[in-house]
Order: structure tokens, then sequence, then C-alpha cells
């Protein structure tokens, strides 16, 4: 069974730092797609950042470029995204999806993509 597990979120005030983690058993991220997104309170899901494990092509959103940065740990079949200068607006719960990449691109695009999320992980950023 294929389980990935966000953690790392936590309640931080503006302008601080965290990094998430997003591990995976049952599955090997190498080789496919992983990706970050994120949902805020009464708004739909969004992407925030993907990568391409095989050759480690990124994606951002543009709201937080220069600011998060999504690596790869394939030993440790682990990814994360630092994320620096947080801002209130980055509040909201984090999960990782992985897959191929036409998958992720597809739930980058849209809400209607069906995919079994994990727990996610809660980001708070006080002002």
């Amino acid at each position: 069974e294929v389980q990935l597990q966000a953690s790392g979120g936590g309640l931080v005030q503006a302008g601080e730092s965290l990094r998430l983690s997003c591990a995976a058993s049952g599955f090997t991220f190498d080789g496919h797609a992983v990706g970050w997104f994120r949902q805020a309170p009464g708004k739909e899901r969004e992407g925030v950042s993907c990568i391409n494990t095989s050759d480690g092509r990124t994606l951002y959103a543009d709201s937080v470029k220069g600011r998060f940065t999504i690596s790869s740990d394939n030993a440790e079949n682990t990814v994360y995204l630092q994320m620096n200068n947080l801002k209130p607006e980055d509040t909201a719960v984090y999960y990782c999806a992985a897959g191929p990449r036409s998958l992720l691109l597809r739930l980058w695009a849209t809400n209607e993509q069906e995919y079994s999320w994990g727990q996610g992980t809660l980001v708070t950023v006080s002002s």
C-alpha cells in the first residue's frame, strides 16, 4: 500500500522558516514526480511546488518563487520543501502527492483530478 506522510508543519511568525518532509512507504519516489499542494481555510487546494526526481526539474507557484525550495533525497525516499520568509498567506494544510509527471500536472491544473490525499501537515504563520 502506498502511503505518503507529510510532516514538519507548525506555528511560526512571519519571516521565519519551516522545512516540510514527505516520506513514502510502499512507493519509490525515484523516477516519479512529487509535489506539494496546500489548502487554506475556505479556499481550494492549490499547487505549491513539484519536482521530477529523475532529472531535478522543478515547478513553483508564483506566490512562493524565491522563498520556497523543493528538493529530493532519493536515498532517503523523501522530498523536502524548505519554506523561508513565510507569510500569513502561506497558512494552510500542506499535502504531498507523488506519481507520474502527468498526474502531478493534472493535480496542479485542476481540483477535478481524483487522488487519495494523505493527512497533510498544518502550517500556521502569524503576523
